[in-house]
């Protein structure tokens, strides 16, 4: 009988010792599921942040180019100047005559040497022109055209005397 209540006893202590281990299992690893959770988690915040900035960064150039195209605008199409100014005489290119330039037309690559840009425009009450243009003499009036094509955005009529 002792043998018997020995062997009883032994049983129980093994079978309670396993189901403790097993516990103890079974929570390091929904410890470890957590953690590989927590990290997967992180990774995605991660993500969302890169990508949250990329839009940002979008953002920012869209509103840059969306400025540049309003100060583009600024430039009334055809203005009268207020006062007149002294700059000398002015020559035509060889084989064109002074001609009143309008809106949306090109000037030839004639008037896009030095001779005829008109650099110095704070000293003529110009604003300083938008990258990409420069102000032109022609005759009596000053033209802001483009520097690659010469397509003209505005015109101030009778600058000079």
């Amino acid at each position: 009988m002792k043998k018997f209540l020995t062997a009883a006893i032994a049983a129980t202590l093994a079978t309670s010792s396993l189901g403790v281990a097993s516990a103890a299992e079974a929570q390091s690893r929904g410890d470890r599921n957590e953690q590989r959770q927590e990290r997967r988690e992180d990774r995605r915040e991660f993500r969302q942040d890169n990508r949250a900035d990329r839009r940002e960064f979008r953002q920012d150039v869209r509103e840059d180019r969306r400025e540049v195209r309003q100060d583009q605008r600024a430039y009334a199409r055809w203005q009268q100047s207020q006062q007149r100014y002294n700059a000398g005489r002015y020559y035509a290119p060889r084989g064109y005559q002074t001609q009143t330039w309008s809106y949306g037309q090109r000037m030839p690559s004639y008037y896009r040497t030095n001779q005829y840009v008109v650099n110095d425009y704070a000293r003529y009450g110009l604003r300083q022109p938008p990258h990409g243009y420069h102000y032109v003499r022609s005759g009596n009036d000053v033209v802001l055209a483009a520097i690659a094509g010469g397509l003209i955005t505005a015109v101030i009529a009778s600058l000079f005397n």
